[in-house]
Formats: C-alpha cells, structure tokens, sequence
C-alpha cells in the first residue's frame, strides 16, 4: 500500500496587524457614536443601546490578543469597519491566488519540489472571492503547474479534508504530488460592529505539499497514518452572503448576511463530537492517545482545545502538547491548525505521534493521524 507524506508547509502572513485596544477604540467609537445619533429612540426604548467592548474582555473569551488582515485601515475606520480592498482586473492575479503563491513557494521550497512534480493544486478555504473560475486553477496557472486543480469548501475544516482527499488520490495513484493551498480573508465576512463577534477573525493563507513517501526527499516529512471525516448539520455557525442574495425581495439593497454563531451552543456541542473522532480514530487504529506528542487543533478558542485536549489526553495538557496562535493569529478558519502544525513540529523526533485536527461550520471535523519520518 502507497505510504503518503506531509513533506513541506508555508505560511503567507499579511503585514498589517490589529492589536485587541485598536480593535476595541474603533468599535468603541463606534458605540458611542451609535448612541449619541439614537439617544432619543433609546430613551423611548424602540432601540436597544449598544455596549462597549474591552481587551481584557476579547482575551478572557477567546485567548486572542491581535491579528493579521490584509486592509488595516477600513476596519478601524469607525464609518467604515470593514477592510477596503482594491479592485482587480480580470487580467491580474486574484487577492487569494496571490496569497497562494506566496505560501506555496514556501512550501514548495521545504519539500524540494518543483512545479513540475506536483500533478494537482487543491484551494480549500471558507470564503472564495469568486464562484469561478477556480481559484486552485488560477494557482496552478501562475505556478506552472501541469495537470488540475479545483476549489473546495467545507469551512474551517477545508484544509483537513483536503489532506483526505489528496491522501485518496495519491494511495489510488492518480496523482505524485498535490499543493493544498487555504487563503483566507476572514476579515471580509466579519460584522465589526457585532460585540460578540467582530474580534474574532484574522487574515492568512497557508500551503502544503502532500506526496508518495517514495517521492519524497525532504528531511522531516510526516507520514499520514491515517485521516476520518465527520459531518453533521447544523446552525449555531453558519453565513448566508452569497450570489442568490440579490435575487431575494430585499434585493441588491439588503443588509450584508455575515458570519454568526451561537458561541455557547458551538462550544457544548463541538467539544464532545471532536473529543470522540479523535478517540474513536486513535482506538480502530490501534494507537493510544498517551503516546500523542502533539496536537494541532483548529484555532478558534482557547477555551476549546483546553477543554479537547483534556479529554483527548485524561489529564490538563502540558505546555507545548497543544500549540496555540491564536493570541497571535486569531481565528483564521481553515488555515489556523496548518500554521500551529507550520510553526511547532521541527522540534520532534522521528517516530513521534502526533495529530491535526480541524472543526467548525456544518458541523464539520477532520482529523489527520501522523508520524514524523527520519
């Protein structure tokens, strides 16, 4: 049976950073604002006065300390809080496609692999700038890749089921060597004038090079022993924007549909479902979770893989077992436990076991049991 590697990552990171007090005294301003021009319908209690937000409140609920987009100035614009991207012809790279390059160079580059090595090209992210044509084969144009390439979509899962999918292409031997590639501009679908929302999101793009052990020359390359998907439907995360909006009676006109969560459901309801995958995976394949040295779990809540790793582990996990940046990075969806694997693995040893885990929208949850190789 083909043994399949995970044998380079890279990670494109925006340059522009918001700290938690920025964040907070552009939404701040915000509020008052609001209140001020309403004072008299607040007073008549026909609208509801909107409270402030605070770091230490940011913080304390998510364990986020700033993060990365790509358009600093529209969102802390109090008028405007929202990132300001310029507009591109049809004949330039799309935003995301140069996001891409970016970090698949690097990857590219960890792995020793050419354009020419690698048969397919998989961009697998929340939110697409465009329906088509495919990012991945925009990416696989201006990389000169040969072979094909196509977009998938499961939310902050997509790079973990994208690892699936080129595990089952390679072990079928219809392909060598695939680029996963997860550009995410999370900032784009983020209501910044939500309280319990508009800090929980950054911008970054992430790469993999996923291969045939046989083909691999890399030194460091983790073997994939194993992947298991899991689906299950429903609400508490979900986002309406896209192209049927328009054709709704509120028309072109309609307030934009957004990210929304019911936070307290996500977290009693994930924690358990994810907990159990990566249980139930471990135990069929024979692998005990004491031997775990590391979990990259998806970065949305600290709280959360505190509470995973917990149950994963039987005991409260040391420092380093579970690597969070998302004090950092914040929220990335798909890309935040391929940058955690990215930045915390070269420090194990050959023969080491570990996992990357990923879960959100859908539900969806995807977890990929590895090996480090000598």
């Amino acid at each position: 049976m083909t043994k399949v590697v995970i044998s380079g990552t890279g990670v494109f990171t925006p340059s522009n950073s918001i700290s938690n007090q920025e964040l907070v005294e552009s939404f701040n301003t915000y509020v008052r604002n609001f209140n001020e021009k309403n004072a008299e319908a607040i007073a008549r209690g026909e609208i509801e006065p909107l409270n402030e937000s605070s770091a230490e409140f940011i913080q304390k609920a998510s364990g986020i300390e700033a993060r990365f987009v790509m358009n600093k100035e529209g969102i802390l614009d109090p008028e405007i809080m929202a990132p300001r991207l310029r507009q591109r012809s049809n004949e330039e790279p799309g935003i995301l496609a140069e996001m891409a390059v970016d970090a698949a160079k690097k990857a590219m580059a960890r792995a020793n692999k050419t354009a020419a090595e690698i048969d397919a090209v998989l961009v697998a992210c929340s939110n697409l700038e465009r329906p088509y044509p495919a990012i991945a084969v925009e990416v696989q144009d201006l990389l000169g890749i040969e072979g094909f390439g196509f977009d998938m979509n499961v939310a902050c899962s997509s790079a973990t089921f994208a690892i699936q999918t080129a595990y089952d292409m390679l072990r079928s031997g219809s392909v060598r060597c695939v680029l996963i590639v997860d550009p995410e501009i999370c900032s784009g679908h983020l209501n910044f004038r939500d309280r319990d929302s508009h800090f929980i999101f950054g911008d970054v793009c992430t790469a993999m090079i996923v291969e045939r052990e046989e083909t691999c020359t890399a030194k460091g390359a983790w073997e994939v022993l194993g992947t298991r998907l899991l689906t299950k439907f429903s609400n508490n995360i979900r986002n309406n924007f896209g192209f049927l909006n328009r054709a709704t009676p509120e028309g072109i006109g309609a307030k934009d549909k957004l990210f929304v969560q019911d936070g307290r459901k996500v977290f009693k309801e994930v924690v358990p479902m994810v907990s159990k995958l990566i249980l139930e995976h471990m135990a069929d394949m024979g692998l005990d979770p004491k031997d775990l040295k590391r979990m990259w779990l998806h970065q949305a809540n600290k709280g959360m893989n505190d509470m995973i790793g917990k149950k994963v582990l039987g005991r409260e996990p040391e420092p380093g077992e579970q690597p969070n940046i998302l004090n950092e990075y914040a929220n990335t969806s798909s890309a935040g436990s391929i940058i955690a694997f990215s930045k915390y693995n070269e420090d194990l040893k050959a023969g080491d076991l570990a996992l990357i885990c990923s879960f959100g929208a859908g539900y969806s949850a995807g977890n990929i049991l590895l090996r480090k190789r000598a």
